[in-house]
């Protein structure tokens, strides 16, 4: 077996439209995946399947809202139709905002949590409902952060989100383990993205990155080898594990 490749697996990267998602469905394209890749903003996700498949890559689009049971069946089932079934789903599609506690509002508490957490959930179900359905093992990576165990100010239904979702790796992991199905989370640190790039190139950013052990942020590559790791059988001993990609901040002294 070759380590880390990824060459005729069938996966799915939920939010690839930018960011981490965008990242991650070139990385396992590059590993010789068949890429599926989905989100609200269909029109953006052309464009990277026109530059996936200019360098020799299988990927193809589909719409997806993660907070709609309907768009995630939906999604599946073209999925099924297209490319005969997933053998590695990536979790990835979240959305977050900085706001004090008492300035939320219910509006606000379900847009991220239904986005973060129960969103995970149903595609995680429905892609595992298949899975077991078809006899086919595979791997469920959710993206959770290091916020599911850290604390920071003004991203309280954020944080709230990923540390469910990390509880829920667990428990996918525990149920579906007996079926071939693994699950597991990887959690980030902060990464240089579009969303991000502005506030971590600031003065609070740099009062941030100087608490960091490393004295750096993440970039989406560094991200790479947990990724492949749990998509691929070089990770097939694993299982309800949770890898954070940091640079040491997570273990920072308080």
């Amino acid at each position: 077996m070759k380590l880390f490749d990824l060459t005729g697996q069938r996966v799915l990267v939920t939010g690839a439209s930018s960011g981490l998602g965008l990242h991650f469905a070139k990385t396992l394209a590059a590993a010789g995946a068949r890429v599926a890749i989905a989100a609200r903003r269909v029109e953006r996700l052309h464009d990277v399947v026109g530059e996936l498949n200019a360098q020799g890559y299988e990927a193809s689009a589909f719409a997806l809202d993660v907070t709609s049971r309907q768009s995630v069946i939906e999604c599946m089932d073209a999925i099924e139709e297209e490319l005969g079934g997933l053998d590695v789903v990536v979790n990835n599609a979240g959305v977050s905002d900085t706001k004090r506690v008492l300035d939320y509002n219910d509006r606000d508490w379900h847009a991220i949590v239904d986005t973060n957490l129960r969103g995970a959930w149903m595609v995680a179900q429905e892609a595992a409902r298949r899975m077991v359905k078809s006899g086919r093992e595979g791997s469920l990576i959710n993206i959770t952060s290091i916020l599911a165990s850290r604390v920071g100010g003004g991203v309280g239904p954020y944080s709230a989100a990923k540390a469910g979702l990390s509880q829920l790796t667990r428990s996918l992991a525990l149920e579906l383990a007996r079926y071939g199905i693994r699950v597991n989370s990887i959690a980030p640190g902060y990464i240089a993205t579009e969303i991000n790039e502005a506030f971590l190139g600031s003065e609070a950013g740099e009062r941030l990155r100087a608490r960091i052990p490393s004295r750096r942020f993440c970039c989406a590559s560094d991200l790479d080898g947990a990724l492949l790791l749990l998509a691929s059988g070089a990770g097939r001993g694993m299982t309800g594990a949770e890898i954070i990609v940091d640079g040491g901040h997570a273990c920072s002294g308080l």
